[in-house]
């Protein structure tokens, strides 16, 4: 780790974290937190993804809808209307919309290969998005001055690397830029989270090899052919399989590459000092 001992961490001039763990422990709200504070530079993972790697596709998907309505096809192609997403660090909606869910075209359904090739193209560009942290940390001191980086990652980050494998071509060059910081989550907060999920599923990305099987799983256990396949079932089905799935690879990364913080303590962070104070325990815990 970048930080070998407490006083290390504490005594930095410049603290650097990355933050990862299941959407809806915390992430965000930290990252929030710190960069209100005024002396860290706040870098969403998702919001890159959304506007750097994705934004063509996001906004040629929104372009693809409209040309379907007669009045909307005739400004577009005299360029008279300008049609791109608003996304922002607290909506990503734009991005989870264009990922998509897979099934029964009548309900919002991507053909099977389609929703393949969207969660292809957010792989590539969640890896290419967590690469970009170095150029961020030197551009936030560059530009703005931030001595402390803050790297707000997606959930699904879990997905796109291998945890076991100390020469991962993602994890081992975050390493030497950032402090990886698991916020792990109890039985209670998997439980809410799936209460939460199931009352608005939202797309996700996920390992290829996990949704392949999940997939015909799914089919198997429920007799529907792919077209028929409820969109929202189908998410709400794997999402539980998705958690249990994760969970290892999760921790994997933090046994390996960083620390591990339960996220109830970090929910009682209201200060970079209480931050930096759980930080510290969990590098005395580790070592």
């Amino acid at each position: 780790m970048i930080y070998d001992s407490a006083d290390a961490w504490i005594s930095a001039p410049e603290k650097r974290i990355l933050l990862f763990g299941m959407s809806g422990l915390g992430k965000t709200h930290v990252s929030n937190l710190l960069r209100a504070g005024g002396g860290w530079f706040h870098y969403s993972v998702d919001y890159r993804i959304g506007t750097r790697y994705m934004g063509e596709h996001i906004a040629d998907n929104f372009k693809r809808e409209a040309m379907q309505v007669p009045l909307l096809r005739e400004l577009l192609m005299t360029d008279s209307v300008y049609i791109a997403s608003n996304i922002t660090f607290d909506n990503l909606a734009p991005l989870s919309t264009y990922l998509g869910k897979p099934g029964d075209p009548a309900k919002g359904g991507l053909p099977w290969k389609e929703y393949l090739h969207r969660q292809d193209l957010h792989r590539a560009a969640e890896a290419a998005a967590m690469l970009d942290t170095g150029h961020f940390i030197d551009r936030a001191k560059a530009l703005y001055g931030y001595d402390s980086f803050v790297c707000d990652t997606s959930g699904s980050i879990c997905e796109i690397v291998d945890p076991e494998n100390p020469n991962d071509p993602v994890l081992s060059v975050l390493a030497d830029k950032v402090l990886m910081i698991w916020i792990e989550g109890s039985e209670a907060h998997t439980q809410s989270l799936i209460r939460r999920f199931d009352a608005a599923p939202k797309p996700m990305c996920y390992q290829a090899e996990f949704l392949e099987a999940a997939w015909n799983d799914y089919l198997t256990e429920t007799g529907n052919v792919p077209d028929t396949v409820d969109p929202d079932a189908f998410v709400r089905w794997t999402y539980a399989r998705a958690l249990a799935h994760r969970q290892p690879r999760y921790r994997a990364i933090a046994d390996t590459w960083g620390l591990t913080i339960p996220a109830d303590r970090m929910a009682g962070i209201s200060s970079e000092a209480d931050l930096v104070e759980i930080v510290a325990d969990a590098i005395d815990a580790r070592a």
